[in-house]
C-alpha cells in the first residue's frame, strides 16, 4: 500500500532517432531529442491494522514508515479523529496513490523507482508529488495527492455556479479539498495510457453552511485497440459500480465518453472510462464506499494489460503515431479540463503538481489523417464513435 490534478507548457519536438525495441525485457527502445515535459505525483500509507486505527488505544500511532511522505494532517490528528470525512479521505487517497506506486514499480524491467517530492501550501494544505521518469516501461508517470484548504476565488465559484452550485457570486467561501490524481505515459505503443482521479470537497457558504461532494473517475486511453483489453478494463470498471448501483456504470460510462470529447477535432481522447462529478446522495457514507470501490479497481483494471504488452516490439512507425496521439492529450487538457482551470483559478497553486498530465514528448503533423484499414484508422474509428464495450 505504501496525487490535484494536471498539465503544462507544451512540446516543442525537435528530431527523434528511436532504437526499435527488442523482446528482451532489459532491453528498450529509446528517444533521442528535445523536447518539454514536466511531472508531479505522489503517496503515501496508512496502518491497517484495527489497533492503528483506534484512538482510544493509549500510546497508538500511526505508521508513517510504509508511507512514501509523511500525511500532510499531522497523523495524531488523523487518528484522533477517524470519523472526520476529511480525514477519511486523505487516508483513502494516501492508500490508493502507495498501491499504485508500487505497483507501476513492480512492472519495471530495471528497477526504476519513484520520485518523492512532499509540498506545502502557505494559504493551507499541501500535497505529495511522486515521479518516474524515463523509467524502461514508463516513459513518464506520476502520482499526485493534495489536502487543501483556502477560500474560493471568484473564478473558481463562477465556475460551480456553472454546474448548478448554489453559492454566492462574488463572496469569499472557505473551502477544502482532497484527491488522489494519476496519468500514466507508457513506453511502449502498445500499453495505453490511464489517467483516474478520485477527490472530495468541501464549501462553506456565505450563511455558515457546508455543502461537501464527490467527484472521480478513471478513463483509458490506448494508441492501438485492444478489443479484449477494452472489454476488461470497462468490465473491471463496472463491476465496482455494480456493487453500489445497477444505473451508475452506463450513467458514468456516458459522462465519461461526453466529458473526454476533444470538441474541436470531434474525437474522443481515449476508450473511456467512468466519469462523475458532484456526488452527494444517497449519504455520504455511502458516496464514500462507492468513491473508494472505484479508487480500488485501477489496478485490476490497467496492471494486466502493462504485463500483457510491455515487452511487445515495436518501430519507429507506431512511435510516431503515439506521438501524434499524445498530442491530441496535450490539447484536451490544456483546453477543456475542469480539474486544470480549478487548480490554476486557486491562489498559491503549484503549477508543477497541478499541470502534471503533459507527456514528457508529444507530437503535431499538419493535416494528419491515416489510412482507414491501417490500425491506427481502427482506432479513430472508436475514437470518432464511442462503443460499449461490456
Amino acid at each position: 500500500m505504501n496525487a490535484l490534478r494536471h498539465t503544462i507548457s507544451l512540446v516543442s519536438l525537435g528530431t527523434f532517432q528511436l532504437v526499435r525495441r527488442t523482446r528482451g525485457p532489459h532491453v528498450r527502445g529509446f528517444l533521442l531529442g528535445t523536447g518539454l515535459g514536466l511531472a508531479s505525483f505522489s503517496a503515501v500509507t496508512y496502518a491497517h491494522s484495527a489497533e492503528a486505527v483506534d484512538p482510544k488505544v493509549k500510546g497508538v500511532q500511526m505508521d508513517t514508515s510504509r508511507f512514501m511522505a509523511e500525511p500532510i494532517t499531522d497523523s495524531k490528528a488523523l487518528l484522533a479523529d477517524k470519523e472526520n470525512m476529511r480525514h477519511r479521505m486523505e487516508i483513502l487517497i494516501m492508500e490508493i496513490q502507495a498501491e499504485f506506486c508500487r505497483a507501476l514499480e513492480a512492472e519495471e524491467n530495471c528497477g526504476q523507482k519513484f520520485k518523492v517530492d512532499r509540498w506545502e501550501r502557505p494559504e493551507g494544505g499541501g500535497g505529495i508529488t511522486c515521479v518516474l521518469q524515463d523509467g524502461d516501461v514508463f516513459e513518464k508517470a506520476g502520482v499526485n495527492i493534495s489536502v487543501v484548504t483556502g477560500s474560493l476565488p471568484p473564478a473558481a465559484v463562477q465556475q460551480m455556479r456553472a454546474r448548478g452550485k448554489n453559492l454566492k457570486e462574488g463572496a469569499s467561501l472557505p473551502f477544502f479539498a482532497s484527491g488522489v490524481s494519476a496519468v500514466i505515459h507508457p513506453r511502449n505503443p502498445h500499453v495505453p495510457t490511464i489517467h483516474f482521479n478520485y477527490r472530495y470537497f468541501e464549501v462553506e457558504t456565505a450563511k455558515g453552511e457546508k455543502q461537501w461532494w464527490f467527484g472521480g473517475g478513471t478513463d483509458l486511453t490506448p494508441y492501438y485497440l485492444c478489443e479484449k483489453d477494452a472489454s476488461h478494463f470497462h468490465q473491471t470498471l463496472k463491476s465496482a459500480c455494480d456493487e453500489h448501483d445497477a444505473t451508475y456504470y452506463p450513467r458514468f460510462k456516458k459522462w465519461c465518453d461526453d466529458y473526454f470529447r476533444i470538441k474541436h477535432r470531434n474525437e474522443s481522447r481515449g476508450i473511456g472510462g467512468i466519469f462523475f462529478d458532484d456526488i452527494d446522495s444517497p449519504n455520504q457514507e455511502a458516496a464514500f464506499n462507492f468513491v473508494s470501490s472505484c479508487a480500488k479497481a485501477v489496478i485490476p483494471s490497467y496492471v494486466p494489460l502493462v504485463r500483457k504488452h510491455k515487452n511487445r516490439e515495436y518501430g519507429n512507425n507506431e512511435r510516431q503515431w503515439q506521438l501524434l496521439r499524445r498530442g491530441r492529450y496535450v490539447e484536451f487538457n490544456l483546453i477543456y479540463d475542469r480539474g486544470t482551470k480549478f487548480g490554476l483559478y486557486t491562489p498559491g497553486a503549484r503549477y508543477e503538481s497541478i499541470l502534471m498530465s503533459l507527456p514528457l514528448h508529444a507530437r503535431w503533423e499538419y493535416m494528419h489523417e491515416p489510412k482507414s484499414q491501417s490500425e491506427e484508422g481502427k482506432l479513430m474509428k472508436v475514437l470518432k464513435n464511442p462503443k460499449d464495450w461490456v
